[in-house]
């Protein structure tokens, strides 16, 4: 199959994962990097053996159809908007947008323009998730009912190298980590209805521990815990928390509760892990992982499944009526917090074919 000309703008600490991972996808043709700081696009270039160029030559070389935008999350719309009108698709890093508000902004100009857009997380197609996802569809939890999503921590300042953005408008734990959750809850469950939710701010400031700031405080604008539950369309109530000031917590990342069984769904940041189901009446098991991409960090499998899409005109899964939901779902629960009331969703989106549709071999094709 032809390739697919790759531009990524944004060399910072994410850009590595997706490079190392874009080398498992040949349809993927890496055409340049480009990042504000142009050292840092020259250091992360001669480190992948890639170009690297200035921001508006990614966006006029005809070569490249998906601008991958690695940017901080106050930049994924306006570096999107740039991407779409020079006429091409865009895949961003999460969250789509920083509110729902700019992210339906970039969904309107994409289809206005009949481009695609797509957003991080991917960790959704990965083999433990897709396993879990086939369970969900066989039947055998029975009707679903509610669930469990868990992601407690100190805080990124702990080891990211420059951790004031996560502390920032756009940042804390509901935007930065509720994708990976809600996005496979969807995967999983189906749209969300409705949410309730608290959000707490308990600290204006923060130390960083890792080097190279070690010992600068940084402020902070963002409730950094998160709490709340949504109800699910197909009838589930999910509860959900996500912070950054817990010392450490026993919980599961993710549970789905069925009439007929229990599904221990794996940490949704990776994409692999054990799946675990319990039938009614019985005990815990291991579930084989029967599908692909559960062995490793494959972060640019949404891309590229964008770009098989692209070539044989079917949906790409990581699509922008997925992220622009979640992102929506996401600040229900900063309003429910906000005006003590719960929140009904505006947008609703059908659950993402499985990877298996698209397999041959074992990976991703046509």
């Amino acid at each position: 199959m032809e390739k697919v000309g790759i531009g990524i703008v944004g060399c910072g600490n994410i850009s590595s994962a997706y490079l190392k991972a874009m080398a498992s996808f040949p349809i993927l043709d890496i055409r340049g990097l480009a990042d504000l700081n142009r050292a840092a696009a020259e250091a992360k270039a001669a480190e992948f053996g890639l170009k690297a160029r200035e921001i508006d030559e990614l966006f006029s070389d005809p070569a490249i159809e998906i601008i991958v935008n690695l940017t901080v999350p106050k930049a994924h719309v306006e570096v999107g908007l740039m991407a779409l009108a020079a006429g091409k698709h865009t895949y961003s890093e999460k969250p789509l947008g920083i509110n729902f508000a700019e992210g339906k902004k970039l969904a309107e100009e994409a289809e206005r323009r009949n481009l695609r857009i797509g957003a991080a997380p991917d960790t959704f197609l990965g083999g433990s998730h897709q396993t879990a996802r086939a369970l969900v569809d066989s039947g055998v939890l029975g009707q679903a009912v509610g669930g469990t999503a868990f992601f407690m921590c100190p805080g990124h300042e702990r080891w990211h190298p420059s951790p004031a953005f996560y502390y920032e408008v756009g940042g804390g734990p509901m935007l930065d980590m509720g994708p990976y959750y809600i996005t496979d809850l969807v995967n999983l469950l189906g749209p969300v209805k409705q949410v309730a939710g608290f959000a707490t701010m308990l600290r204006r400031e923060r130390v960083i521990t890792s080097e190279p700031r070690k010992g600068e405080r940084i402020p902070v604008h963002v409730p950094t815990h998160v709490a709340g539950v949504m109800a699910f369309a197909c009838g589930a109530v999910v509860q959900i928390t996500m912070s950054f000031d817990v010392a450490g917590h026993a919980h599961l990342p993710l549970e789905i509760y069925g009439t007929e069984g229990t599904l221990v769904v794996p940490d949704p940041n990776h994409f692999g892990g054990k799946v675990e189901l319990l039938k009614k009446g019985g005990t815990f098991e291991p579930v084989p992982t029967t599908e692909p991409y559960d062995d490793g960090n494959y972060r640019s499998l949404g891309v590229a499944d964008m770009a098989h899409a692209i070539r044989s005109g079917r949906p790409h899964r990581a699509n922008g009526a997925l992220a622009l939901h979640v992102l929506e779902v996401m600040e229900a629960f900063h309003t429910a917090a906000g005006t003590g009331r719960t929140v009904s969703m505006t947008t609703t989106v059908e659950r993402p074919e499985p990877l298996r549709a698209s397999l041959v071999d074992g990976r991703i094709a046509r």
